[in-house]
C-alpha cells in the first residue's frame, strides 16, 4: 500500500511539472513529464488517466508541430481528429457552411 501511495505522489509531481513546463511554453520539457505520466498510467491501469495524458501530450507535440506525433497520442487516446478540424467537418456537413443568404 505504500508503494500505490508513492507512485501516486510521483504521478502528481510529473504532472504539476508538466503543467507548468506547457505553460511557460517549454514543449519539450512538458512532453517529457507527460509521457512519465503517462507511462505510470498504462502501468496502473487506468484508462482514464491514460486517455488524458495521451490527449495532453498530443496538445505539447501540436504546439511543436510534430503533427504525425500528435495524432498518434490522438489516436491513443480514442479521438482521431483534433476538436478544431471536428467543429469545422460539422459547420460543412450541416449545410449552413458557406451558404450565402438569398
Amino acid at each position: 500500500m505504500c508503494s500505490q501511495a508513492k507512485d501516486i505522489v510521483s504521478l502528481r509531481l510529473s504532472h504539476c511539472r508538466a503543467e507548468r513546463a506547457a505553460q511557460q511554453r517549454q514543449y519539450h520539457l512538458a512532453a517529457l513529464h507527460y509521457r512519465h505520466c503517462l507511462e505510470t498510467a498504462e502501468l496502473r491501469e487506468d484508462c482514464q488517466a491514460v486517455r488524458f495524458f495521451a490527449l495532453r501530450l498530443a496538445d505539447c507535440y501540436e504546439q511543436m508541430e510534430l503533427s504525425p506525433k500528435a495524432q498518434a497520442f490522438r489516436d491513443l487516446a480514442g479521438e482521431p481528429r483534433p476538436a478544431e478540424q471536428r467543429r469545422d467537418s460539422r459547420r460543412e456537413g450541416d449545410g449552413t457552411a458557406g451558404a450565402s443568404i438569398a
